[in-house]
Parts: C-alpha cells; sequence; structure tokens
C-alpha cells in the first residue's frame, strides 16, 4: 500500500473547510485530477452514501465510485473507492486561529509491473498532485470567504 499525506493551514473554521471537502460537487474546482462528478454531490456526504469520479491522476483516466465510510463532523471524513482499494481520509483540527487540514490518500498499486511503476513514476505524479491540491483548496476556500457567492 502506498500512502501520500499532504497536510496545509488553512485560516478558516474546520466547519466551513469539513462542509466544502464533503461535498463531491466541489472536487473539480480545486482538486487537479477531479474531472467530474455525478451522484450524490450539492451537499456533505453522510457514511454510506456515494459518488462517482472521473479522474485523471498521475496520466491515467478512469472512474471510480467512493463510499463514505466515516464520518466525525467536523473532524473527519473518510471515502473508500472501487479502485485499486483506495481511500481518502480528511482529518481537521484545531490550529490557532484556523484549521489544520491534513488530507491522507492510501493505495494499492495492484500488479508487479504497477508497483514497479508505482516506486519508480506514478508515487512522485501522485504525491506532485496532491500537494497542488491542498494549496488550491486554501486558495479557492480564501477566495469564496474574501468575496462569497450564493450557489
Amino acid at each position: 500500500m502506498t500512502r501520500i499525506y499532504t497536510p496545509i493551514y488553512i485560516p478558516l473554521p474546520m466547519e466551513t473547510i469539513f462542509n466544502y471537502v464533503s461535498d463531491p460537487a466541489n472536487w473539480p474546482q480545486w482538486h487537479p485530477s477531479s474531472i467530474g462528478v455525478n451522484g450524490a454531490t450539492g451537499h456533505s456526504l453522510e457514511v454510506g452514501e456515494q459518488v462517482i469520479e472521473e479522474f485523471l491522476v498521475a496520466g491515467r483516466r478512469g472512474k471510480v465510485t467512493w463510499t463514505v465510510r466515516e464520518r466525525d463532523f467536523p473532524r473527519l471524513w473518510s471515502i473508500e473507492g472501487d479502485v485499486r482499494k483506495g481511500v481518502v481520509t480528511y482529518a481537521l483540527r484545531p490550529q490557532g486561529e484556523g484549521t489544520l487540514f491534513e488530507r491522507v490518500f492510501i493505495y494499492s498499486p495492484g500488479s508487479l509491473l504497477n508497483s514497479l511503476l508505482n516506486i519508480l513514476i506514478i508515487r512522485r505524479r501522485v504525491q506532485t498532485e496532491s500537494w497542488q491540491a491542498v494549496r488550491q483548496l486554501k486558495q479557492v476556500l480564501l477566495e469564496r470567504q474574501a468575496s462569497p457567492v450564493e450557489k
């Protein structure tokens, strides 16, 4: 299993961040790998709810069905994908005047060939995309805070 950990400080309340990241409709706005989502969107998903995401990760295009496995508002939200046994977890902790947002992505490379490619290429690309994602998340949230837009 490969574990990608990307933390970032965001000077906003945990509840604001939690509600935004746990609504799949928002993913394409901040995560560079998320092309689109279908299914349960438009709200913070509860345990058992599912969404289908079209993605482009490390140059590989595909679809994954995510199922919410854990939710502890506003501290923890975890989804499990049906592709490569992927799990994404968002952990949020108060820090100073804001929130420490921690994103963990765990996945199985699969075959021996994919394990080798993961070591040589894929893991590094996924790590880069993950760092880009949390930086963009912070930017999008701060921009929304500066000029709130009604949905």
